[in-house]
């Protein structure tokens, strides 16, 4: 509470007052804004994790936010105006303009409303030890995947220092329950890496690699313990990023039933033998010429390798997007593109019933699987019922169930560079070293491809997938913006027209060609698009980009140097 009111207080005596000067003196209120976020970072890992809303309210991202229930019902989509400290250093950097002024003081006066109620909402709320505990590792996570990534201080750039900040003050809350326990080595490890980020600020040069293998990983397996000696009850939560996780590079740390539509939906053994057999069978396709494995083949990482995939019905004709990969496909909210689909098995009757990819029906499906009696008898094992004639009960959620357990079955989170994170220190060159550095530093790339995932679920309790509008071109031989509204067809919010979804980039050595439009052949191509910043560097004009509008001023040996770092997240064969 002291904190809080600490950062309250300067916000209202400092920060407002020098936004509000007539004579707007950069420096003073850059250095205004920098004190103002330092101590919001003292108690960020309680605000994010007990007060979420809030929290986005005073350092939520500059951009409007829709929120996944506003798809069952797109005409009541709307925007959220965004508001809180990055609001404001866009307004601030590179230079303060006398037109944006009464942004700013409007902005600086949402910040502090938003904080007269954080302190109500804690002044009346009390909090169990093992919730104290999870929300602390929780913001260790958080540091390592945005923090020190530059998400949430991509122009001030004082991420590093600010990371310091948050772990020193883990440090303080954490003494309460150490010292109880006695667990003398978790207050240690947490000076070790405050020193280590206070020695080394530099945003370009941190090396990224050791903080989170020296330190970062020590410090959150401590935690865990001590969250296991904690004696009574523990809630269970079901989100994506397993609860009782010591990493975030623990094999099985990801929970693949995360975004199933309920428990019975549940992955099994025999929900994922019956799906693979559907996932092959031409006979769900309308022509049957097409099963799912058409367009996602094993040998490619479940894509087709072409641009995009050709119409079941015209075969002179192609989609307009590109297949992408499945591996993963379970380990983020929102399917396709466009991010239409809420769970896997509403993607499943889509594509199935979709003119152009499959041509078939959920009913026909069922039909046919009723008159074989191989499918009855997996069916039965997928499904087992008390019934009789359980056969005639066969459902179109038990058909897309089983497909969708297929899919959820193909998480592959064992590449080198895993190996690596799990202490393997042979496993990554120093040339992939060097490119995960970029990657998650200069390169901007981890502010939207989160690690461990690299895809675009937001870390620390991956829960909301996002979606980024960068200006894909429609050729390789002009600068016309793809036509393809993306997001917005769906939504109808204006800020998202041409937004798509984030994939992710493991196995991306693999999967090409890439974008959402396949536009690119080659990783080369990927990378002088982003360096360049997307439709800026191309002379596209795209108002609402969300990519840095400024190149990345990466060399060729840098550049070179990320996409080695990629290719070390290929994920290990099935057998």
């Amino acid at each position: 509470m002291q904190q809080i009111h600490d950062f309250h207080d300067y916000i209202q005596d400092s920060l407002l007052v020098a936004v509000r000067n007539k004579q707007l003196d950069q420096q003073q209120i850059e250095h205004a804004f920098i004190q103002s976020r330092l101590l919001y970072k003292k108690f960020e890992w309680a605000a994010t994790y007990f007060t979420f809303d809030l929290a986005k309210r005073l350092n939520g991202p500059p951009l409007e936010e829709i929120e996944n229930a506003d798809l069952l019902d797109p005409v009541l989509a709307r925007g959220q105006d965004p508001m809180g400290l990055q609001v404001i250093e866009a307004l601030i950097y590179p230079n303060i303009l006398a037109k944006n002024q009464n942004s700013l003081i409007r902005a600086v006066g949402y910040l502090i409303t938003n904080t007269n109620y954080l302190i109500d909402y804690y002044a009346d709320h009390d909090f169990v030890d093992w919730r104290i505990l999870d929300a602390a590792k929780l913001e260790v996570f958080r540091i390592m995947t945005l923090g020190i990534t530059g998400f949430d201080a991509a122009l001030s750039l004082n991420s590093i220092q600010e990371a310091a900040v948050s772990l020193e003050s883990l440090e303080k809350a954490l003494g309460y329950y150490t010292n109880r326990k006695k667990q003398p080595g978790l207050l240690p490890s947490i000076q070790a890496a405050t020193n280590y980020l206070n020695g080394h600020t530099d945003f370009n040069s941190f090396d990224r690699a050791a903080f989170i293998t020296k330190y970062a990983n020590t410090i959150t397996s401590s935690i865990a313990q001590l969250e296991k000696n904690l004696p009574g009850p523990k809630i269970t939560y079901n989100r994506l990023l397993n609860q009782d996780v010591n990493t975030l590079f623990d094999p099985g740390a990801f929970n693949v039933n995360a975004f199933t539509p309920g428990a019975k939906f549940d992955i099994t053994p025999a929900k994922v033998a019956l799906g693979k057999k559907l996932f092959y069978d031409k006979q769900l396709s309308g022509t049957r010429t097409r099963s799912c494995a058409t367009c996602h083949q094993l040998d490619l990482d479940y894509t087709d390798g072409l641009q995009t995939p050709v119409d079941i019905l015209d075969s002179t004709s192609r989609l307009t997007r590109n297949a992408p990969t499945l591996i993963n496909a379970a380990l983020q909210s929102n399917y396709f593109y466009d991010m239409r689909a809420l769970t896997l098995e509403d993607q499943v009757r889509d594509v199935i019933s979709n003119k152009h990819e499959m041509d078939g029906s959920i009913e026909a499906a069922i039909s046919y699987i009723k008159n074989n009696p191989t499918y009855r008898t997996l069916f039965h094992q997928a499904f087992p019922s008390t019934n009789d004639h359980w056969e005639a009960t066969i459902t179109a959620d038990q058909l897309t169930n089983a497909l969708a357990s297929y899919v959820r079955s193909l998480v592959r989170l064992n590449s080198r560079f895993d190996d690596y994170m799990r202490g393997q220190k042979n496993a990554l060159t120093r040339q992939e070293v060097k490119g995960f550095n970029l990657f998650m530093g200069k390169a901007r790339c981890a502010t939207c491809h989160f690690m461990p995932l690299f895809n675009g679920i937001t870390p620390p309790k991956y829960i909301q997938s996002e979606s980024e509008i960068i200006g894909v071109p429609k050729t390789l031989t002009d600068s016309l913006l793809d036509p393809d509204l993306g997001y917005y067809a769906i939504i109808g919010v204006n800020a998202y027209k041409h937004a798509f979804k984030i994939p992710t980039i493991r196995n991306i050595s693999k999967t090409a060609p890439y974008m959402h439009n396949g536009v690119y052949t080659t990783l080369e191509q990927v990378m002088e698009f982003y360096n360049n910043a997307g439709a800026v560097g191309l002379g596209i004009d795209l108002p609402n980009q969300t990519l840095p509008t400024d190149s990345l001023g990466l060399t060729a040996e840098q550049q070179n140097d990320i996409i080695a770092f990629m290719k070390s997240l290929d994920s290990k064969q099935e057998k």
